[in-house]
């Protein structure tokens, strides 16, 4: 499913990157609901891991909570690429 979305994700990216014409209100919603439904399921795998993360904290395990923190840092990396991603391409229309 995440697959499928982020692939419209990345047409629409190209359909904007090579037009020169406004979007009509039904791309933007379109493109704002992909846009929702990838970095909702990133931000759901934040919250998982952080919760993790969370009880980890009071065990002991110093490596399995360095793994967890070291994901939970690629999951913030990832979103925080693709909302720059989609901020400059929504700028340059």
């Amino acid at each position: 499913m995440i697959e499928r979305i982020w692939y419209q994700v990345k047409l629409a990216e190209q359909k904007i990157a090579g037009m020169d014409v406004e979007l009509t209100i039904e791309e933007i919603n379109l493109l704002s609901v992909a846009f929702k439904n990838v970095i909702g399921a990133r931000k759901a795998s934040w919250r998982i891991i952080s919760s993790i993360e969370q009880k980890e904290e009071n065990k002991e395990g110093e490596d399995k909570l360095k793994m967890i923190w070291e994901y939970r840092q690629m999951i913030e990396t990832e979103i925080k690429k693709r909302c720059r991603t989609w901020k400059m391409k929504i700028s340059e229309t």
